[in-house]
């Protein structure tokens, strides 16, 4: 049977433009085109297509995807192995890491030494003290929520305010790479990722590329997270997510 992109992407759940770089690179490129031109996809297409997103949501790099669904020694059954080999090491990382806190809920701190006025300034209308308690009883064990309250009681508003500006950048340029269709596992992408892990480490804890995947992950698990960064721009909060595993592979 001949499927159209438009179909393939409704069942995949992944996007035409998503389809369209699968193709350019040759990482799926349909069996089949039309006298006009347009792309047909068959069944034998949607299998390798099942095979890329299970890879992908495994943070795997395209290129990588290629080169383990083309080992020509592998079989679907080989596939599968594969993959619950390495669903089982992530479920007992994610277990057994330490968990952390992005840098919304590392404000969420009653010592933070702020006058209302300059507490306004920085925060607007978001109240630090009304997450206090789920951050502490969440990771209040941990050694990064310790640094990250001992420096936060440190900052200045100064420094409150000068992290607000580069949050605020940097979120401009992860939506201006979204926008432009960049694959989240693109060296743009990446070097964002690599900028929101530093900002991190530069103000509150360091924060390792474990710790760093442990909160993509809390991105599209804690629908607070999700909405957040949906608000920022659609798509977003999948997309980062994408893009921090792609970036702990390639430089972890």
């Amino acid at each position: 049977m001949a499927y159209t992109v438009g179909q393939v992407a409704k069942v995949a759940g992944v996007t035409v433009r998503t389809l369209h770089h699968y193709d350019e690179i040759g990482l799926l490129s349909p069996s089949g085109r039309t006298p006009a031109g347009y792309r047909r996809y068959d069944d034998a297409d949607l299998q390798r297509l099942q095979l890329v997103l299970y890879y992908r949501e495994l943070g795997f790099p395209l290129e990588q995807i290629a080169e383990i669904i083309d080992e020509p020694a592998a079989d679907p059954a080989a596939h599968l192995r594969r993959q619950h080999e390495l669903l089982t090491v992530r479920i007992k990382r994610l277990q057994e890491m330490l968990a952390a806190i992005e840098f919304a809920m590392e404000a969420s701190k009653l010592n933070i030494n702020l006058t209302p006025e300059e507490r306004f300034e920085v925060f607007g209308d978001f109240t630090p003290e009304e997450h206090e308690a789920e951050a502490e009883r969440r990771w209040g064990d941990t050694d990064a929520y310790r640094e990250s309250n001992r420096r936060a009681a440190g900052h200045s508003k100064e420094d409150w305010l000068r992290i607000k500006a580069e949050n605020e950048e940097w979120g401009r340029q992860i939506v201006a790479v979204l926008t432009s269709g960049a694959p989240a596992d693109s060296p743009e992408a990446m070097e964002l990722a690599e900028e929101h892990r530093q900002i991190i480490s530069r103000w509150f804890y360091e924060c390792s590329y474990e710790i760093h995947t442990g909160l993509a992950d809390m991105y599209l698990a804690d629908e607070r997270f999700t909405a957040h960064y949906e608000n920022i721009a659609p798509g977003l909060a999948e997309y980062l997510n994408e893009a921090i595993h792609a970036n702990a592979i390639t430089r972890a």
